[in-house]
C-alpha cells in the first residue's frame, strides 16, 4: 500500500492502517521523542501521544510539504507541550554570553557520551540546544515555539553550550589522564 493511501486510510480511523503507519514511522519519532524527553520511558509517553494527536488531526495534512516532517513537527510539539505545561520557562534573567564553540573530536569522544551529556543538560537548555542545533530551528521560532522571549532562547542555547564544554573538557582530561 502507498503512503498516500495509508493516510487516506488513516483518515477513515481504519486501525489496521494507524498499526502500518505507527510500524513505518514509530523508530523515527522515538529518537524525536528522546531528543526531548528526560529519559526512555518519558520519551515513550510522549510517543504514544504524538500518535494520538497524529490519528486525531491526520485530516489536517493536505499533501502538502512533506508528511515526515509534518509528523515530527507534531512530535516535537507534543514533547514541548509537557514542558509548557510544567513552565519549566518561568525563569530567571540571564545575560546572553558570546556564542560558545565546543571543540569535539570524533575520533576520541564516543556518540553515546555526546547524546548521554546533551540528556543530562537541564530541561530549559535541553530543549533550546536541540531545537536550534540538532532541528535548525531559529531563535525566533523557538520563542514562539516554547513561548518564551529570544533573548532566553539565546540565552539558554548559550549556558547549554557552556555546560556541554565545561562536561567534554573534563572528559577529555579524564581520558588523557587514564592514558598516562
Amino acid at each position: 500500500m502507498s503512503l498516500n493511501q495509508l493516510i487516506e486510510n488513516c483518515r477513515t480511523n481504519d486501525t489496521k492502517a494507524q498499526g502500518e503507519l505507527y510500524k513505518l514511522f514509530s523508530s523515527k519519532l522515538f529518537s524525536v521523542c528522546l531528543k526531548y524527553s528526560r529519559n526512555y520511558a518519558e520519551a515513550e509517553d510522549n510517543l504514544q501521544d504524538a500518535f494520538l494527536t497524529i490519528f486525531d488531526k491526520i485530516e489536517q495534512y493536505k499533501g502538502k510539504g512533506s508528511f515526515e516532517g509534518w509528523l515530527k513537527r507534531i512530535t516535537i510539539n507534543t514533547a514541548l507541550q509537557r514542558y509548557r505545561n510544567e513552565k519549566v520557562f518561568d525563569i530567571i534573567n540571564e545575560n546572553v554570553a558570546e556564542e560558545i564553540e565546543i571543540e569535539i573530536d570524533e575520533d576520541h569522544i564516543p556518540l553515546e557520551y555526546l547524546l548521554k551529556i546533551i540528556q543530562e543538560l537541564p530541561d530549559r537548555y535541553r530543549l533550546v540546544f536541540n531545537l536550534y542545533v540538532l532541528d535548525g530551528y531559529s531563535h525566533k521560532e523557538i520563542a514562539d515555539m516554547l513561548d518564551i522571549n529570544v533573548g532566553t532562547s539565546k540565552s539558554n542555547l548559550a549556558r547549554a553550550r557552556q555546560i556541554l564544554k565545561e562536561t567534554i573538557e573534563n572528559y577529555k582530561t579524564r581520558q588523557s589522564l587514564q592514558s598516562l
